[in-house]
C-alpha cells in the first residue's frame, strides 16, 4: 500500500507551522489584504485624511477637525516616499499644507507664508515680506479661540499680500515674535501656525524642502467636539478653508 507522506519543511517545526498558518491567513483574506493595501497606496499617491490634535492653527482648524489633504495638488510622488516624479503646480503663499517637520519627522499642518527667494521679516508678529509689511486689523471674537487658556488672545485679519484669513496672538505667552529679515532658500517655503504664539512653525524647525510637502489642505470634512462628548459640529461639515 502506497502511502503519502507529507513533505518535509525546510523550516524548523513551530516555524513551518508559522509558515502554513500565514499562507492560510493570506488565502482566506487576501481580498481584504488587497483592498487595505489599496487604502495605504491610495492615502500615500492621491489624498490623504487627518484628525487635527493641536491648537496650533485656530481660528482656522481647531482641535477635532478631521480635514482632507491632497496628495497631487503640487506633485505626483513615487507612493510611501517623498521622491518627486512630476511637479503639478507650485506652492502659494496663503496656502494650508500637511508636511513633514525636519526636525523630527512628524506630519504637520501650517499655512504656507513664503515661497523660495522671499525676503522675510518678523517684528512684534508683525510680518514684511518682500519690503511689503503685511496689514492687520483687529477681528470679531466671534470666532473658536484656542481652549484651556485662560490668558488674553487677540484676534486679527493678516492680508497675506492679496489672502486674508483670522489669525491669533497670545501676548502673555512666551513666542518668537522677531527675526530676520531672512531669505527663503530655492526650493524652500516657509510655513507658520495661525495661532502665532501656540505653533511649533519655521520660527523653531526651520524652512521647509518642497518634497517634505505632502498635501494641501482646503477642506473640513467633519468635526468632533471632545469637550462635548464628541458630538460633531455642524457648522463645520464640509467647510472650505
Amino acid at each position: 500500500m502506497k502511502i503519502n507522506k507529507r513533505p518535509r519543511s525546510p523550516y524548523p517545526p513551530f516555524v513551518g507551522d508559522i509558515m502554513l498558518y500565514i499562507k492560510k491567513l493570506f488565502r482566506e483574506n487576501k481580498g481584504f489584504m488587497a483592498f487595505m493595501f489599496g487604502m495605504l497606496l491610495f492615502r500615500s499617491a492621491i489624498a490623504d485624511w487627518y484628525v487635527v490634535p493641536s491648537g496650533s492653527m485656530y481660528p482656522t482648524l481647531v482641535i477635532g477637525d478631521h480635514v482632507l489633504a491632497n496628495r497631487l495638488a503640487y506633485d505626483v510622488k513615487l507612493p510611501f516616499t517623498d521622491v518627486i516624479l512630476k511637479h503639478n503646480a507650485d506652492p502659494q503663499r496663503g496656502d494650508i499644507v500637511t508636511f513633514t517637520s525636519p526636525a523630527d519627522g512628524l506630519r504637520l499642518v501650517k499655512r504656507l507664508v513664503a515661497v523660495p527667494g522671499d525676503l522675510v521679516e518678523m517684528r512684534d508678529e508683525r510680518l514684511t515680506i518682500n519690503g511689503v509689511p503685511l496689514t492687520y486689523e483687529s477681528a470679531s471674537t466671534n470666532v473658536p479661540l484656542t481652549p484651556h487658556y485662560d490668558g488674553q488672545q487677540l484676534v486679527y485679519k493678516e492680508d497675506l499680500l492679496g489672502k486674508t484669513h483670522s489669525i491669533i496672538q497670545m501676548p502673555q505667552r512666551y513666542a518668537i515674535r522677531s527675526f530676520g529679515p531672512v531669505k527663503v532658500p530655492e526650493g524652500q517655503y516657509m510655513m507658520l501656525g495661525d495661532n502665532r504664539d501656540f505653533s511649533k512653525d519655521s520660527r523653531y524647525i526651520g524652512f521647509v524642502k518642497r518634497e517634505l510637502i505632502t498635501g494641501q489642505v482646503s477642506r473640513v470634512l467633519y468635526s468632533l467636539d471632545e469637550d462635548n462628548y464628541y458630538l460633531p459640529r455642524m457648522s463645520r461639515l464640509g467647510s472650505s478653508l
